[in-house]
């Protein structure tokens, strides 16, 4: 069914939004909800068979194309191939949302037991990915153009047990205070949302204690679901939120202020 919980179904009519990851959980939640306000989608993800199925669902219950790449973030000629793509085909891109990510560890090994390898396949696919999907595109962006990075509270609040992850969401919320400065002349807007843990696929292997940890700890008690995301990502998007930029918003009811 279309999703019809997002703030102004009208608010993205007429934009082209680029969204990674979006094959399933967190990301196709923030897919259909930009469509249900109205914006043009190309997803992209490694998943090839789930993102096109997501792509030709939401096309579907919206009545317009959806376009899907497989677009592999650890892989810099992937991205750019990725950057040629929408260039040829759009010419100009009106919003970015680097949902794409991995999550490991979660709850797990303490910073001295991390493997080496691990630690850099998380930082290739969550920190260079985004950085060079952003660098991929950046030349294809209107002036009108929005980025929203998906970061994480855990660099907000330093959990324990995740540094890989958490420092790689860390550099995320860096990198969006600076672009902010480098793409502001621009007229590009740029904010960073930092959920805490969201109840999807991608999620299903986090140990039931830091669940626990979060759906207690929080403001508004109990878990958080996709749906409770992808109006903010919505919004950011938008022309009302130009003023947001280089800004972090912690959705996750409540966890973590700042």
């Amino acid at each position: 069914m279309p999703f019809e919980n997002v703030p102004d179904p009208g608010a993205l009519a007429g934009r082209r939004i680029v969204i990674t990851g979006a094959a399933r959980g967190l990301g196709e939640a923030i897919a259909r909800a930009c469509a249900a306000m109205g914006a043009t989608l190309w997803l992209a993800d490694i998943l090839d068979g789930a993102g096109r199925r997501t792509a030709e669902t939401i096309a579907g219950d919206f009545g317009k194309p959806v376009h899907f790449s497989q677009v592999d973030l650890s892989d810099a000629d992937s991205i750019a191939a990725f950057g040629c793509a929408v260039r040829d085909m759009w010419g100009e891109t009106d919003g970015l949302v680097n949902n794409g990510a991995i999550a490991t560890n979660v709850g797990g090994k303490r910073f001295e037991e991390i493997d080496i390898g691990l630690w850099d396949r998380v930082q290739r696919v969550n920190v260079r990915g985004t950085w060079l999907m952003t660098r991929a595109l950046s030349p294809l962006f209107s002036r009108r153009a929005r980025i929203v990075n998906l970061a994480s509270d855990t660099a907000l609040w330093g959990a324990p047990n995740l540094l890989a992850y958490t420092a790689s969401k860390g550099a995320v919320i860096a990198m969006t205070r600076s672009l902010s400065r480098e793409l502001g002349p621009r007229g590009i807007g740029i904010a960073a949302v930092a959920p805490g843990i969201v109840r999807t696929e991608a999620t299903e292997y986090v140990p039931k204690q830091r669940h626990d940890l979060y759906e207690n700890g929080r403001a508004v008690p109990g878990p958080q679901d996709p749906d409770d995301i992808v109006g903010v990502v919505g919004f950011l998007l938008t022309d009302y939120a130009l003023a947001l930029t280089g800004q972090v918003l912690p959705v996750n009811a409540g966890f973590v202020f700042t």
